[in-house]
C-alpha cells in the first residue's frame, strides 16, 4: 500500500516513539520497586532461586530494580542502550522463568516474555538517531 510504504522514513521515529513508551512503563514499575526496601527487593529477589542462587537476596531485587527503573530513564534517553537492552532481557528472562515455574502457566509469564523479546529485538536494532548517545 503506497500510503503506508512511506512510512519506511521515518523508522528513527518510531524507535524514538518504542523507547519513550516502554522507558516510561519500566520507571514506572520499577519506581514502586526501588522505593519498597530490603523488604521488597528480597522478595524479588527469591527469583533467582530458580537459578539456584539463593545467596544475596535483597541485592538481587536490588539489581532487579534499579535495573527497571535506571534501564528505563537510560532506554527513554538512549543512553546506553545496547548494553542496557542486554540488561533488561536477563531481567525478564529471569522474571518469565520464576513466573512459569511458580504459576505452572505460560500466560502467567507472557508480559516477561513479550519484554524480553522486545528488549532482545531492540538490542540489535540499536536506539536510532535521536538519542543522547548520537552525536
Amino acid at each position: 500500500m503506497a500510503l503506508l510504504g512511506k512510512l519506511g522514513r521515518y523508522t528513527n521515529f518510531g524507535l524514538l516513539i518504542m523507547r519513550i513508551g516502554l522507558g516510561a512503563m519500566l520507571i514506572l514499575h520499577g519506581k514502586d520497586k526501588l522505593m519498597g526496601g530490603p523488604d521488597v527487593w528480597t522478595e524479588l529477589g527469591h527469583a533467582m532461586g530458580k537459578l539456584h542462587i539463593h545467596f544475596l537476596p535483597a541485592f538481587w531485587g536490588f539489581m532487579c530494580a534499579i535495573t527497571e527503573t535506571i534501564g528505563g530513564l537510560f532506554c527513554m534517553l538512549g543512553l546506553w542502550f545496547r548494553p542496557v537492552c542486554l540488561l533488561l532481557v536477563i531481567n525478564f528472562i529471569v522474571a518469565t522463568i520464576f513466573h512459569y515455574t511458580t504459576l505452572s502457566k505460560i500466560g502467567d509469564a507472557s508480559h516477561a516474555i513479550e519484554l524480553a523479546c522486545t528488549f532482545f529485538g531492540l538490542m540489535f536494532l540499536g536506539a536510532g538517531v535521536y538519542s543522547v548517545d548520537k552525536s
